[in-house]
This record gives C-alpha cells, structure tokens and sequence, in this order.
C-alpha cells in the first residue's frame, strides 16, 4: 500500500498523531466531562469508553479497505469525522449530543489511525517510525496538559484541542498515496501470517492496554481527591510526565533493536506494574508525581516496542492495524474499568489488582517477541545477511501511486 522509504514518513506521523491524541487525553476529558456536566464519575468514565471503543471498531471494520478505499481518501474522511465529532461535542452541553460527538469523533480517530498504522508498517523501520509518532503525540499532549487548566472550566477545551488537530493534520494528507484500479484485488489473495503469534499478541495487547488505562482514566480523580491537589497542579505533572515521556522514546528510538523487543517488552512491563501500585497508593504531591512520571517514562518505550512487533508480522500493516484496534478495545474499557474497581475497592485496591495482572500477560507478550526474534535470527543465517535488515514477511510489491495531490 505505501512504498517504503528510509526517511521520516511526516504524513504518516502526524496521522498517528491526531488519531492517538484522543486516549492521551483521557484524563482531562473524562475529568471535565464530570466537572462540566450533570454527570457522575462513573457515566464520564463510560463516555470516554465509548469514545475509544468507537475508535477500536473503525480499526477492525477497516483493516482489510485502506488499499480498497485508498490511504489518503480514507484519511480525509477520518479527519474530517474528527473535526465534525469533537468540535460539535466541545461546542454543546446537551449530554446526548456529547455522546454523539464523541462517539463520531471516536471513529474519525481510529479511522487516522488505521491509515497510520499500515502505512508505518510498510516502512523499512517501523519501530522508528512508530517512535517518532509517540514523540509528537506526547510533546502536543504536553502542551495541551499544559494550557487546558489556564483557559477556564468546561468540558469543552479538550475536545477542542483533538479537533483543532486533527484540522490541521488535513494539509498533510495531499502526499499520502492514493490506489490503483488493480489494487485492492491483490492484497485480498493473501492470508494473515504468523496467526498464532499475532492472535496471542493481540489478546495480551487488549490486556495490557485496559490496565494501563483503568489508572489512566481515573489518574486526574487520584491527584485531585486522593492527593488533594489542584487542577493546575495535576495538569503541570501530567505535562512533565508526559515530557519525560518523550526523553523515554527518544531513548527507545536510539537503542532501538540492540536488546531486541523480549527485554524492553518484558522488564518494561514489569516496572510499569510497579508504577501503576505507587501512583494508586498516592495521598501527596511527591508519591503522585513519582508513580506518574515513572509510568509515563516507561509507557510511550515499551508501547513502540510492541508496535513495531506487531509491523513486523505482517509487512502489509494487517496485523499493526489488529493489534492496534485490540489494544483500543482495552482502552475503551479502561475508563469504565478504573471507575468501577475504583469505587468498589478504592484506588490504592485497584492499582494492586492492575499490577498483578500486568505480570502475568507479560509472559505471553514476551513469548511472542522471542519467537519473532529467532525467525529473524534463523532466515539472516540461511540467507547470510545481517539480521536487522530481514522483515519476516516478503513485502507486497507497490499496488498504489504515491503521486502527491497537486
């Protein structure tokens, strides 16, 4: 569907960006829709997870119609759903006509990210470029973190900012490919390879990115009513955390494959379960900021690694594209997750069961990046060639024009 190119896909990046804002920005969006509206933690919480599960279901209706509809047309009408969907939801207080924008809205982002995520799949290093998409998501989400408490209440300022994104990105899509008249019939012949691997991945994905956003859905209600801290505060440590995030992936970027993706993907979840318990128990400002900013750090690395494994099943992006829209089922849910077990048993409770629930699916998720390692190591030495140049899959020949628009 794309060529392949040694250099930074920007399209591509900035579609990865608009369409990821969306779940960064979960606790800020959840917060105000409970603040701003008549509603109750809990209902906020099943917004924002109609909001991803909407997203997660353009993935799986749409992983097999990018090369049938085309990379950039399907590219303009998510944008253009996003801008449709959060701009009327930020513009209105009318809760049903807040669902409906967000659910729309939803769909316009998983939509980008779809068209995101084949393409990325399709580069020589889909990891870096997958990196690079986190570096720009987390710096804007920063920013917005940043200047969202400074432009007064209201539920409307986050949605604003993912549509004012996702406007922006629009210029962009003029240099995404567009398809032939013979395109989409070649693809179709092919099956899904590795399905075991990818199945396994894809499960173990939906898990890991519920626990992680079951304490991100509900990490704004910890600083503000279990930490007692104020709005502005907890905004200035999500933008730090998020900050630090970035000197995470800039360093995921500059290691890149030297330890493989079993190591990053294993440890790294470990200790990500470990920064869920400490920021769960927090009752200050220095445990809150503490388990945030370690979580965020850790988060954006291993997510790069998980998602270049899931590009390098499957050259042609099917498989990105699955596993991306089952790691969004599990943030459609983490919200309404976080909500409930956090009601139910409090947060200190919830941050322990989300912990021990990391550590069992990282054996599984490590498995898989074990398996897919040795494939490579076992063709580079039939073929003798260095390993990092050896996708697992032989890449589809070209099947669209990648003339920009005039």
């Amino acid at each position: 569907m794309f060529a392949r190119s040694t250099t930074t896909p920007w399209p591509l990046v900035a579609l990865f960006t608009a369409g990821y804002l969306a779940p960064y920005l979960l606790p800020t969006t959840v917060g105000r829709l409970d603040a701003g509206l008549p509603l109750s933690a809990t209902q906020a919480g099943a917004i924002g997870s109609a909001l991803l599960l909407s997203s997660a279901a353009a993935g799986f209706l749409l992983v097999s119609r990018v090369d049938r509809v085309g990379p950039r047309t399907l590219a303009r009408i998510g944008l253009a759903l996003a801008v449709l969907g959060y701009g009327s939801a930020a513009l209105t207080h009318a809760v049903p006509a807040v669902i409906a924008g967000a659910v729309v809205g939803g769909f316009g982002s998983g939509t980008a990210t779809t068209v995101a995520a084949s393409g990325i799949a399709a580069e020589r290093d889909p990891h870096r470029a997958s990196t690079v998409g986190l570096l720009c998501v987390s710096a804007l989400a920063a920013a917005v973190y940043l200047t969202v408490p400074h432009l007064g209440t209201g539920h409307g300022q986050p949605l604003a900012a993912i549509a004012l994104t996702a406007l922006a990105v629009w210029p962009l899509t003029g240099r995404l490919p567009v398809r032939t008249a013979t395109g989409h019939a070649r693809v179709e012949t092919a099956g899904l390879p590795h399905r075991r691997a990818g199945l396994v991945l894809a499960a173990t994905l939906l898990c890991w990115s519920l626990a992680q956003n079951s304490l991100w859905g509900v990490s704004g209600r910890i600083g503000l009513t279990q930490a007692h801290l104020s709005e502005v505060t907890v905004g200035a440590v999500f933008a730090v955390a998020l900050g630090t995030g970035l000197v995470g992936v800039i360093g995921a970027g500059a290691l890149g494959s030297r330890l493989g993706r079993a190591v990053p993907i294993g440890a790294g979840t470990a200790l990500i379960a470990g920064c869920i318990v400490l920021s769960a128990s927090a009752h200050d400002l220095r445990t809150f900021a503490t388990g945030e900013i370690a979580w965020n750090t850790l988060y954006p690395i291993v997510l790069s690694y998980v998602l270049g494994l899931a590009a390098s099943l499957d050259p042609r992006g099917r498989w990105a594209v699955l596993v991306g829209s089952a790691s969004s089922l599990g943030t459609a849910a983490g919200p309404l997750a976080g909500s409930v077990l956090s009601a139910r048993a409090g947060f200190p409770a919830m941050g322990a069961i989300l912990a021990v629930g990391l550590v069992v699916i990282a054996v599984p998720m490590t498995g898989v990046a074990l398996y897919t390692g040795r494939r490579r190591v076992q063709v580079s030495q039939i073929i003798e060639i260095p390993v990092e140049t050896i996708p697992l899959e032989t890449p589809a020949p070209h099947i669209y024009d990648t003339t920009p628009a005039a």
